[in-house]
């Protein structure tokens, strides 16, 4: 059984990146699996451990970073860790699965330097930073500051793109979606 490869899919917050992947990994001919996250946070009504995260204490978070068994780690903030165990990667792998990563663009880009030629990284981008600050607003969910902070993030991991293998502008939620279905059946094709 052949080797599962590593897909590395980041984008600002609101770009629409969770909803592609859900819909890209419902594609059988891919073999995808979804690299479930570790964080420190406290799980939100109705996640479940393994499913939704791998929920650890802060100490077993730290413990995993000094032991080295982490393939990336982002500390959000002061005691919050959100990161990807690469014990996870293996088990994946080791099915002879391909291993989706859904990571923020600091994460994508140092485990695409990581893995280099065995991961293909894919950034997503809003049509527009106002196209993105819109879609926010339509959600409901977060107040005003909130979405200015986000959309202040958003412009800075912009910046980040050129350094992701591939880059899909989601301007039409359908087209982006056929066409990262695409390159990642091109990238497992290769050897």
């Amino acid at each position: 059984m052949s080797h599962g490869k590593l897909i590395i899919i980041s984008a600002p917050s609101g770009c629409g990146k969770s909803t592609i992947i859900g819909e890209i990994i419902k594609n059988p001919e891919l073999r995808l699996e979804f690299s479930i996250s570790a964080t420190t946070r406290e799980p939100r009504r109705g996640e479940v451990d393994g499913v939704n995260y791998y929920f650890l204490s802060t100490e077993e978070f730290e413990d995993a970073i000094r032991n080295d068994e982490l393939v990336e780690y982002e500390e959000v903030y002061s005691g919050r860790y959100y990161g990807t165990l690469k014990s996870e990667i293996a088990r994946i792998q080791a099915e002879g699965k391909n291993v989706i990563l859904d990571i923020d663009v600091k994460g994508g880009v140092n485990v695409k330097q990581k893995y280099g030629n065995d991961a293909l990284s894919i950034f997503i981008q809003p049509p527009s930073i106002d196209t993105l600050r819109h879609r926010l607003l339509s959600r409901g969910t977060d107040s005003i500051e909130a979405i200015n902070q986000r959309v202040g993030k958003a412009a800075f991991e912009l910046t980040f793109a050129d350094r992701f293998d591939c880059r899909v502008v989601n301007d039409v939620l359908r087209e982006a979606v056929d066409e990262v279905e695409r390159i990642i059946s091109d990238f497992i094709k290769r050897d």
